[in-house]
C-alpha cells in the first residue's frame, strides 16, 4: 500500500510538472520560422495544425488562458493537497491534446502514444481517488 502511495505521489508530481512546463511554454515567444518558398505546398495535416493553433492564438485570449489553466492544474497536482481538483480539471485538456494528435498527426505514432499515456495517467489518478469523487456521481 505504501508503494502505491509513493507511485501516486511521483505520478502527480511528474504529470503536474509536465503541465506546468507546457503552460509556461505558451508564454515564451518562439523565433519566427523561415518561410517556405512560393509554390511549395504544405502537407494537408500541417495546414490543419497551423489553422487550429493559429485560430487559438488569434482569439487573443484562449492560448494564454490555456497556459494559465495548465500551470494552475499542474501546481494543484504538485501540491498534493488539491491534486484531485487538478486531475479533474485536466481531463478535458489531456483528452483534447490526445485528440489533437489522433486526428491531426495520426502518422506520428510516438506523439500519439505519449499523449494517450498522459491521458491514461490522468484517468488512473482519478481512479485512485474515486472514493473521494463518488459522492459527486452517486446520489445514494
Amino acid at each position: 500500500m505504501k508503494k502505491i502511495r509513493i507511485l501516486i505521489l511521483v505520478t502527480r508530481i511528474a504529470l503536474g510538472g509536465l503541465f506546468v512546463y507546457a503552460g509556461v511554454q505558451k508564454f515564451i515567444p518562439k523565433p519566427p520560422r523561415p518561410t517556405t518558398e512560393q509554390g511549395v505546398e504544405l502537407p494537408d495535416h500541417v495546414v490543419k495544425i497551423k489553422a487550429m493553433i493559429g485560430g487559438l492564438k488569434g482569439t487573443g485570449y484562449f492560448w494564454p488562458q490555456l497556459g494559465v489553466v495548465e500551470i494552475v492544474c499542474g501546481l494543484l497536482l504538485i501540491s498534493q493537497l488539491y491534486a484531485l481538483l487538478g486531475a479533474v480539471i485536466l481531463v478535458p485538456i489531456s483528452l483534447n491534446i490526445f485528440f489533437f494528435h489522433l486526428f491531426l498527426e495520426p502518422h506520428d505514432v510516438g506523439e500519439l502514444v505519449m499523449t494517450g499515456f498522459y491521458f491514461l495517467v490522468n484517468l488512473a489518478l482519478l481512479a485512485y481517488d474515486y472514493p473521494k469523487l463518488k459522492f459527486a456521481f452517486l446520489t445514494k
